[in-house]
C-alpha cells in the first residue's frame, strides 16, 4: 500500500494519526472549560 511494505512504518503512521485525532478531541472537549487558576502565581 502506497509503496510501503514494512509494518513498522505503517504502525508509526497509524499511531501518529491516532494521537492527532486524540489531541483534536481533547482540545475540542476542553476548549472553554474554566480553569481554577486565577492568574496569580505569587
Amino acid at each position: 500500500m502506497f509503496g510501503i511494505s514494512d509494518p513498522g512504518v505503517w504502525m508509526t503512521y497509524v499511531i501518529c494519526i491516532a494521537a492527532l485525532i486524540g489531541c483534536i478531541i481533547y482540545g475540542y472537549l476542553n476548549w472553554n472549560k474554566d480553569s481554577d487558576d486565577d492568574g496569580s502565581e505569587y
